[in-house]
């Protein structure tokens, strides 16, 4: 990791650099030789997890992101360990648990697809095919296990969230989900994601010179479903397709934002998520940005996936707001985000998984309560 140690001395506010550098030493930290069923030398969730070591998920996504334009062999090796294990119908596993002498993971719950990100990220910066041409089985697969096993009764997709509760899109505990009858109800994460499949998929066929034809028919339809069905006018939000048929069941919850990052919103309604949600000071543009729950939602909590801000979940933020032009909105995210996160690391010398987006100690924040919520 001497590159990233290196670039870490020197790239953003000084004031930013020995909280980037000790993200620096915590992924030398976390990386391990190979074993099985890992082909390379693997990085875990990281050394604070209480339920490591373990591997996966979306935060391996995240973790090679970070590293990727310093060390780009390390996260080529981690986008191909997150596919040794996939399963035979197409299943990337959601999380591996390393604990034991022999690696485990459930066959039946996935996880936010969002590798392809890193896959083509990883082209544009190499600038080789090399890694889309051994990815893009494995992605066809991926593509149809979602639609064997995920498809929405009523267009779309959803994760499992909404039938058992086992927070499969990774937000434990949501609050789209409170006082919702279950049911295979197409899911705004789930759905965006497999759009970012889709369209992922048939451009990366293109550049390999495989047929796109089907696959771009496919990621049209999902787009003009979730800009049609998905989208409200009145309030210039995305939501599960439950809150479209019942507006008082509609939340402000960040997840609303993926039709943004994926690129499936039109420009106008792109637009008003982003100046009327993520940079609106009232909802998702907190002192600590962004909330993962508006502020002026009732439902917010200083609490697990109830209103804490994740680094991780900003970054995806500002990557929606580049995506449409917006390099004001990206730039304001990310560098508040960061100066509040120094702010922290000045104050306890590490780093938090989230943290109160009204400024406060991240200590003082509840993780994973018991919520007394009637499902």
């Amino acid at each position: 990791m001497e590159n990233l140690e290196t670039d870490a001395r020197s790239i953003g506010k000084p004031a930013w650099r020995p909280m980037l550098r000790y993200v620096a030493e915590l992924h030398e930290r976390s990386t391990h030789p190979p074993r099985a069923p890992f082909p390379r030398p693997w990085e875990e969730i990281g050394p604070g997890y209480c339920y490591g070591p373990a591997f996966g998920h979306w935060d391996i996504v995240h973790a090679l992101l970070d590293v990727l334009a310093s060390e780009p062999p390390h996260a080529a090796d981690q986008i191909l360990n997150n596919l040794a294990a996939q399963e035979d119908d197409g299943l990337v596993p959601g999380v591996i648990w390393m604990r034991e002498a022999t690696p485990r993971w459930s066959k039946e719950v996935g996880h936010p697809p969002l590798w392809p990100v890193a896959v083509q990220d990883y082209a544009d910066q190499t600038g080789s095919d090399d890694l889309i041409a051994r990815c893009f089985e494995p992605l066809v697969r991926q593509i149809g296990w979602f639609e064997a096993h995920r498809q929405a009764s009523d267009g779309g997709f959803f994760y499992t969230d909404i039938l058992t509760r086992s927070w499969e899109s990774g937000i434990d505990e949501g609050i789209r989900f409170h006082e919702v009858q279950p049911g295979p109800f197409a899911c705004i994460d789930a759905t965006a994601h497999v759009y970012l499949l889709y369209d992922t998929a048939a451009a990366w066929a293109e550049r390999i010179g495989a047929p796109s034809a089907e696959l771009r028919v496919k990621a049209s339809h999902l787009r003009e479903f979730i800009r049609a069905e998905l989208f409200a006018a009145e309030t210039g939000f995305f939501y599960d397709i439950w809150a479209m048929r019942d507006p008082s069941k509609r939340r402000l919850a960040f997840e609303g934002m993926w039709p943004v990052v994926v690129g499936a919103a039109t420009r106008e309604q792109a637009a008003r998520v982003i100046d009327e949600h993520l940079l609106n000071p009232d909802r998702f543009f907190a002192p600590h940005p962004i909330c993962t729950v508006a502020l002026d939602e009732p439902l917010f909590e200083r609490r697990m996936w109830r209103g804490p801000a994740w680094n991780s979940m900003t970054y995806w933020a500002a990557r929606g707001c580049l995506r449409y032009g917006r390099h004001d909105a990206a730039s304001r995210l990310l560098e508040r985000a960061l100066d509040a996160s120094a702010a922290q690391f000045e104050r306890t010398g590490t780093i938090w998984e989230f943290y109160d987006p009204l400024g406060g100690p991240p200590e003082s924040l509840q993780r994973k309560p018991h919520t007394l919520i009637r499902w």
